[in-house]
């Protein structure tokens, strides 16, 4: 209830705040479990895909983000929760392996699952190579991933500003992405490599961002 009270007053407030424009909504599978896997540029990434997404969509968080003091806690707290977020302590030993088995859970649950392969933000707009544990997870799952690239909330609001600021957003979803060459590979690390390789080229194209840090990735056919 509480998910629908808070996308019905802040879908539109968005659109209009920061102009959003939202394209490929029909690739998002309207139900069943599915990765929506997308380039991350900014702290409210986490807000403006879950709201542009045309279902709910669930996101790991920093825990601190659940715990801040004062109002501008209370507040990030509640979107979070209301729009599905789900902290995650990322301090500890096995935090890696829970934050999957976490959304894993959510996955066999039926439902979306917001991931970000590169791990962290963009500092300089440029595209890191992804990390494997969005393709365990698809492959684990077995479901669809869809690509999904953000533009302009870097300019909302920039890695280290505390207060966001009125920019033209784009959010885009690709076509969703089916890996049955590698069905049950979860555990062969060159197939989580090619998975992921497929799904950050996807992600590029949507995006137009220049690689950093890809090296000579193998091509996936």
């Amino acid at each position: 209830m509480l998910y629908l009270l808070v996308r019905f007053l802040l879908r539109p407030l968005f659109r209009v705040a920061l102009r959003m424009r939202v394209t490929g909504t029909g690739n998002v599978p309207p139900t069943g479990p599915v990765i929506l896997a997308s380039n991350h540029l900014s702290f409210i990434d986490s807000m403006v895909i879950p709201l542009a997404a045309p279902r709910r969509v669930h996101y790991l968080a920093k825990a601190e983000y659940f715990t801040a003091p004062g109002v501008g806690g209370w507040l990030t707290r509640t979107l979070f929760t209301a729009l599905g977020a789900m902290p995650v302590e990322r301090q500890t030993h096995r935090a890696a392996q829970e934050a999957l088995d976490t959304a894993l859970a959510v996955l066999r649950d039926g439902e979306g699952f917001g991931i970000y392969p590169e791990g962290t933000r963009s500092r300089d707009g440029r595209l890191a190579r992804g990390k494997t544990g969005v393709a365990w997870l698809a492959l684990t799952a077995d479901c669809p991933v869809v690509p999904v690239a953000v533009a302009g909330t870097d300019r909302v609001q920039p890695v280290d500003s505390r207060w966001p600021r009125p920019h033209r957003v784009s959010v885009t979803f690709g076509q969703p992405l089916t890996f049955p060459e590698h069905r049950g590979m979860a555990g062969n690390g060159r197939a989580r490599r090619a998975v992921t390789d497929e799904i950050m080229v996807a992600i590029a194209e949507l995006s137009g961002q220049e690689k950093a840090g890809w090296g000579r990735p193998r091509e996936v056919a």
